[in-house]
């Protein structure tokens, strides 16, 4: 792992080794390696003065930020496990994360695309509840302090700047020795699963998992000292945290955290700040190619992409390397349950492997595909994607039955994703279990047929759900998002697609929407067209 066993070290490490390196980006705050561990350890000794303990969980409820940044390696320096929230949470959502992980601190946003964090949340936990803590929500009885990351904080809550200035009383060799405490074993965080399938859990991953595992994407990344990352991935995801974060500190990257994926804003900060690495879903990168004003902008500097996601369409990649000239295009495929990290391919393989798989197992790790039984199934063949090794979650928080229903006694994690391994061992991800549907006795794949939609030249982007049918059980709905000026119609896609794909799998009814309801980690509601439908 080299010279760090924690996050604490790295971060004093990267201090020392690129200190004079732009580490942060945020619109006219530029600040070196130096700079942030020096507000890293102001933001830890704080968390010591107000009464942080080793193992004591800290929420973040915030977009991406240099604040962010450093109240989530400040509370991880004192010895904290950090719980990162959701930034779409609602206030009763974010107030069950916060009760059910116990947290004692808070560092909450002021105002975000137009919603009062604060305001949301007492209404969730902080009137009408008998008081039953000495906290400054009656609701959360655990959570003892909340802190705004603004310049003001309504009453019974403090500012940011407020909590900094608590903590200059606390000499660095004390928040050191509090540092020096943790090891690999001890907890950095839970991550919260994105909540698609009901009420989130929380995986919980320690210091050197994480570690381990980001060292491993850096190195098949080919992330690098003088790269300049856009992080538009939201931090409380692995993908926006661990990948971006985590990853920027092992290599001396820049960082320029991006809190809303806006495309104007994006192609103007690639062009500005000379972006050359930019990671996100496929719709991200989708959005870049398409919008009219690419051209006016200088995208030249771009040079590695990684994605991830069930379907990346077979046109992306080719389009990025061709129109974009990216010189490295990689999928991965992760679950927060494996540290966010399952698979990846290597930079040289093949454009096809990129395009239709998610690459190989990580170093470390295993990954089989396995029938309803557990049992390996052959090559070639559809099962439950299953993974052993360091990146398997220490299990979820405060909830052993789930646990014991999601690892095998022998270590194996139950996905709920369902792949297809090819003799090289690169997996394909074809769908959700719960996804799935049977048309006439057949498995229909949602993303296997979505995959071959996006195909059509006049399709953007298409979700597919089961819809219930009198004489097939299940058949398919498309909702499609057609591109700019397209006048495709419903009839026309179908005879496409009997053209294309076997009759089952064939969309019955096609609906056309302006855009898919997605949630902050980019993934499809599928719950929601459901609702629709």
């Amino acid at each position: 792992m080299g010279e760090w066993n924690t996050i604490p070290e790295l971060v004093r490490w990267s201090a020392g080794r690129y200190g004079d390196t732009e580490a942060v980006v945020e619109g006219r705050t530029r600040i070196t390696y130096a700079e942030l561990g020096a507000r890293v350890e102001r933001a830890a000794a704080a968390c010591l003065a107000s009464g942080v303990r080793t193992g004591d969980r800290v929420a973040v409820w915030a977009p991406n930020s240099l604040d962010w940044i450093t109240a989530a390696l400040g509370a991880v320096t004192a010895g904290a496990v950090l719980v990162p929230l959701n930034t779409r949470f609602k206030g009763a959502e974010a107030a069950d994360v916060l009760r059910r992980s116990g947290a004692r601190l808070l560092f909450v946003t002021g105002t975000f695309l137009g919603a009062s964090y604060v305001a949301s949340l007492r209404r969730a936990a902080g009137e009408g509840v008998p008081d039953a803590g000495r906290g400054p929500l009656p609701g959360l009885p655990e959570l003892e302090e909340v802190v705004v990351l603004s310049e003001d904080a309504p009453p019974d809550f403090r500012t940011w700047k407020d909590f900094l200035a608590g903590g200059e009383g606390v000499p660095a060799p004390e928040v050191h020795a509090r540092a020096s405490q943790l090891d690999g074993s001890a907890l950095s965080d839970i991550i919260y699963t994105s909540g698609t399938t009901g009420r989130p859990k929380g995986a919980v991953i320690t210091h050197a998992q994480t570690l381990r595992a980001y060292g491993i994407w850096a190195d098949l990344a080919g992330l690098r000292v003088g790269d300049r990352y856009l992080i538009i991935n939201p931090f409380f995801h692995t993908f926006g945290y661990k990948a971006g974060v985590l990853a920027c500190l092992m290599r001396g990257a820049t960082m320029i955290p991006q809190p809303v994926f806006n495309v104007e804003t994006a192609l103007a900060n690639i062009a500005a700040e000379r972006v050359s690495v930019l990671p996100g879903p496929p719709t991200l990168h989708q959005s870049l190619l398409d919008h009219p004003a690419r051209d006016a902008h200088d995208l030249s500097a771009l040079r590695l992409v990684v994605t991830g996601a069930a379907v990346v369409p077979l046109r992306l990649v080719e389009r990025l390397r061709g129109e974009l000239g990216v010189d490295t295009v990689l999928t991965a495929y992760g679950l927060s349950e494996a540290s966010g990290i399952v698979t990846m391919c290597r930079r040289g393989d093949a454009p096809s492997v990129i395009a239709s798989t998610s690459g190989r197992a990580i170093p470390g790790t295993e990954v089989r595909v396995a029938d309803a039984s557990g049992a390996p199934v052959p090559c070639g063949e559809a099962g439950e994607v299953l993974v052993r090794g360091f990146n398997v979650m220490r299990g979820y928080y405060g909830d052993t039955a789930a646990t014991a229903e999601a690892i095998s006694p022998d270590g194996w994690l139950r996905t709920g994703d369902v792949g297809v391994l090819d003799e090289a061992g690169n997996l394909r991800i074809t769908d959700r279990i719960k996804d799935m549907f049977i048309v006439g006795g057949f498995n229909a794949y949602p993303a296997e047929i979505e995959q071959v939609l996006g195909l059509h030249p006049d399709v953007r982007e298409a979700a597919v759900i089961g819809i219930p049918d009198p004489r097939l059980g299940e058949v398919a709905k498309a909702f499609v998002v057609r591109r700019p000026g397209s006048s495709l119609t419903s009839d026309d896609l179908i005879a496409w697609a009997r053209r294309e794909m076997a009759n089952y799998k064939v969309p019955r009814a096609v609906q056309f929407v302006p855009d898919l309801p997605r949630n902050a980690s980019g993934k499809v509601l599928k719950g929601v067209l459901r609702g629709r439908a």
